[in-house]
């Protein structure tokens, strides 16, 4: 029996020695250690030996696993070096090569400006508000003074889900969605976001744009401190020397209602084909809030008084980088996009 443990060892030894891959190893170690492979299988036949020649044969058979194992772990080194050497020689660069230059991460125009306007109103004191893009009629038309039927919905009345669920006309809803969370108390915050409008498309007109909208509600809120506010923006975005002006307009849920122009960049006022010989461009669109939206939120329209305002993401893109039509903003042209790198 010694002499058997003795051939398989010598077989295995060898075995080992001529395995090429750890696949090959792996089969060796199988096919000799495993718990029925031919050595391990003698444990068996130990009971019908005396108690000197089971500890004998015992002895002989540890030492030949320990020997085989010592010799496979042996070689599983030197294969896993040798495999770690071929991968090394296959993926090996040539560094005489010239090198792959980093491109800059090209901005989009569209978040460059979102996040500007952002920052300037963060700078007064605003919080961000966010809501689902996905909305119900209550928050996009009832809770703003827009009911059934009202001549308003005309031209936001759009893409349904189903009878009562609707991608959202304008970022107004989260402003009926912070004023129902606010539970009376002051409010101010801007609510940035994509809005859905059945519309046309053309250089001007997308079923897709964004909107940034900006709530104040407080004691004592007037008119004034809109214009005021909107002039600090305007000359932040636009210059130090620009001017604003409020044309009386109508929105629904604001009452008195103003269109808000801004002095041209481009002739600081003298005439030119930007603003259309005028001097002014219209830029956004605003208001106090109206009271019964006051009321419909949750607001005591006697003590309480507010502004709202809303101004079109794409629309401050194009006057501000001269882009000429709004669909170029989803379009994903590298040539296009490429223009705003490292802004």
């Amino acid at each position: 029996m010694e002499k058997k443990i003795f051939d398989i060892t010598q077989l295995g030894l060898a075995a080992i020695d001529q395995a090429q891959t750890l696949d090959q190893l792996t089969e060796v170690r199988n096919q000799y250690l495993a718990k029925k492979s031919e050595l391990m299988s003698i444990f068996g036949l130990l009971k019908d030996l005396s108690v000197e020649e089971k500890k004998s044969i015992g002895l002989r058979i540890n030492e030949a696993r320990d020997q085989l194992t010592r010799a496979l772990d042996t070689k599983k080194e030197w294969l896993e070096k040798q495999a770690l050497q071929a991968k090394f020689a296959e993926e090996q660069l040539d560094i005489t090569l010239p090198g792959r230059a980093l491109e800059l991460k090209t901005a989009h125009p569209f978040f460059l400006i979102q996040e500007e306007i952002s920052d300037i109103f963060v700078a007064m004191g605003y919080q961000i508000a966010e809501g689902p893009e996905v909305e119900s009629d209550h928050y996009n038309f009832e809770l703003l003074n827009i009911p059934k039927d009202h001549p308003a919905r005309d031209m936001q009345d759009s893409l349904y889900m189903d009878d009562v669920t609707l991608l959202r006309t304008h970022t107004s809803p989260v402003q009926a969605r912070v004023m129902e969370a606010a539970k009376g108390q002051p409010v101010q915050v801007i609510c940035p976001g994509k809005v859905y409008r059945r519309d046309e498309d053309d250089a001007t007109h997308s079923h897709q744009f964004g909107q940034i909208e900006g709530l104040v509600i407080g004691e004592g809120v007037n008119l004034g401190h809109l214009k005021d506010t909107l002039l600090v923006f305007a000359k932040k975005l636009f210059g130090e020397k620009r001017e604003i002006r409020l044309r009386p307009s109508f929105f629904p849920f604001t009452e008195p209602s103003v269109e808000i122009d801004v002095s041209c960049f481009v002739c600081s006022g003298k005439g030119c084909s930007m603003c259309k010989q005028t001097g002014w461009i219209e830029i956004l669109g605003g208001g106090m809030v109206h009271p019964r939206v006051l009321t419909m939120n949750g607001y005591n329209d006697k003590t309480m008084t507010g502004f709202a305002f809303g101004i079109g993401i794409e629309r401050v893109a194009m006057l501000r980088y001269g882009i000429d039509d709004i669909r170029k903003f989803y379009q994903n042209n590298l040539r296009f996009l490429k223009q705003f790198q490292g802004r």
